[in-house]
This record gives C-alpha cells, sequence and structure tokens, in this order.
C-alpha cells in the first residue's frame, strides 16, 4: 500500500501504457489515492478492520432474506460508509460498492434464509 500511495505522475503515466490492466487515467490515480487515504485511515484506527466496523456497531447484521428481490443493493449502513470515505478523500466508494464489501466482509449476512449458508456465518 505505501508503494502505491508514492506513485507520482510519471509512474501513473507509465501505468497508461500497460495492456494488462484497466488503462483509466481516473481510476489510476484514484488507486494511488485511495492509497494514501488508506494509510491514514490505519495511522488514525490502527486498522482498516476496526474502522469500517463502527459503521454497524461491531456487529454483523443478520437479515432474514426469504427472496432474492428482497436484498437491497445499498442501505443507511453502506450509505454512511460511503460518505464517510468520500470525506477521507477514497473515490470510485459509492454506496453500492460499499454495501457489496458489507456483504463479502461478512459485516451483513444476505443469505436467503432457505440458504444453508445463512445458518453458518449467523
Amino acid at each position: 500500500m505505501e508503494k502505491i500511495a508514492r506513485y507520482d505522475l510519471s509512474k501513473i503515466n507509465d501505468l497508461l501504457q500497460n495492456p494488462g490492466i484497466i488503462r483509466n487515467r481516473l481510476k489510476i490515480e484514484s488507486v494511488v489515492k485511495n492509497a494514501q487515504a488508506f494509510l491514514e485511515v490505519l495511522e488514525e484506527f490502527g486498522s482498516f478492520d476496526r474502522y469500517q466496523w463502527q459503521f454497524v456497531k461491531g456487529k454483523s447484521i443478520q437479515n432474514q432474506w426469504k427472496s432474492l428481490k428482497e436484498i437491497p443493493a445499498r442501505t443507511f449502513e453502506s450509505d454512511t460508509f460511503s460518505k464517510d470515505l468520500k470525506k477521507r478523500g477514497f473515490n470510485f466508494v459509492g454506496s453500492t460498492i460499499m454495501y457489496a464489501h458489507m456483504q463479502a466482509t461478512g459485516m451483513v449476512n444476505d443469505h436467503l434464509i432457505s440458504c444453508f449458508r445463512h445458518k453458518e456465518v449467523k
């Protein structure tokens, strides 16, 4: 993370020539900016884990969905998380992507109640 946070304009221009990655200047610059903001979060909170779990009060949200149609794309918590990240200088961290992050990291359990994983991850 420290290495990426130090990328300068020359390195960004090199990356824009790399056919192995998405060559979008805004996205590449955002990776650098997000790395810098991430390091600031680490300094303030000690870990990103400690920072992110505050948005669910330290406990996984256990939903009781019966159908996929019920699962939201975003929530109050993901809205709050997204807004705070943006305030700290992060980019490409909208509420929908942050809700997906929350699902992936176990901050929210959106397995349908009929799914065997629902009880396992509870």
